[in-house]
């Protein structure tokens, strides 16, 4: 089953440091990153920089794409700066993601937490030996808010971004 987690950081570096440490345990198969994205929100900007996983970073055959992200990052963090005409439709589109297991809390809650100053890591991730994980990223400053999508959701998401199952392939 894919884990779709949050971590945020509190300072706009975290969200790369962690990375390098989960890349370093994908090296050594105790975690699969099969997609993800880098929120970057340096104090005293506008609005975030957000950056998708490369296919070096990600195995890519749980991979979203462009869509996906840029679809949940436009209902995290854009939609307050277009007003109600976009409001509204992005109000529909937050319906349409609830489907996956992406509810109204989970987005409420990120909001409300990755704000200036901060950085997040969104990660679709596998396989995980959780113990060593752990044990990896102890001394890291990170708060989890986490998704975890049931099979059939996951098959839901990708069939509608475009992308087979991992189980299909």
């Amino acid at each position: 089953m894919t884990t779709l987690t949050v971590l945020k950081f509190p300072t706009a570096e975290g969200a790369e440091t962690m990375l390098s440490t989960l890349q370093d345990l994908q090296k050594q198969q105790l975690i699969q990153i099969e997609d993800g994205a880098i929120v970057t929100w340096p104090a005293g900007a506008r609005k975030p920089k957000t950056t998708q996983l490369s296919q070096a970073t990600a195995t890519g055959a749980g991979a979203l794409g462009g869509a996906f992200w840029g679809l949940l990052f436009g209902l995290l963090f854009f939609v307050p700066f277009f007003g109600l005409a976009v409001g509204a439709a992005m109000g529909a589109l937050a319906g349409h993601f609830a489907r996956f297991g992406i509810d109204e809390d989970f987005i409420d809650s990120v909001r409300s937490k990755v704000t200036p100053g901060t950085s997040a890591l969104f990660l679709l991730t596998s396989g995980a030996v959780v113990d060593r994980v752990v044990e990896a990223v102890k001394g890291q400053q990170f708060e989890i808010i986490q998704t975890n999508l049931s099979k059939e959701q996951e098959d839901q998401l990708r069939e509608a971004f475009g992308e087979e199952s991992v189980a299909q392939k």
